[in-house]
């Protein structure tokens, strides 16, 4: 079984670029540019989209956030004391 490859993998092996995606798959521009950037998880129905622009399934590409989740607690000093 091949390991899941990105949506960023996947365009950069086939030569399609973010405009020629969003196309393929009838999905707005800016939503499939931050999918393939990893700032946007897809929708089942987005993923099957865009899954099916490369002849797979949802299930064979690796899906998610590239960026590091930073958890912050409290409010913030605007607001003063935080718990």
């Amino acid at each position: 079984m091949d390991p899941q490859r990105t949506v960023e993998e996947l365009c950069l092996q086939h030569g399609i670029d973010i405009e020629t995606l969003a196309d393929k798959a009838t999905l707005d521009e800016k939503r499939v540019r931050a999918i393939v950037e990893g700032r946007w998880t897809p929708s089942p129905a987005e993923r099957d989209r865009i899954a099916a622009v490369f002849g797979l399934t949802r299930d064979d590409i690796a899906w998610g956030h590239k960026a590091q989740v930073s958890h912050v607690y409290g409010h913030g000093p605007q607001f003063g004391r935080s718990p």
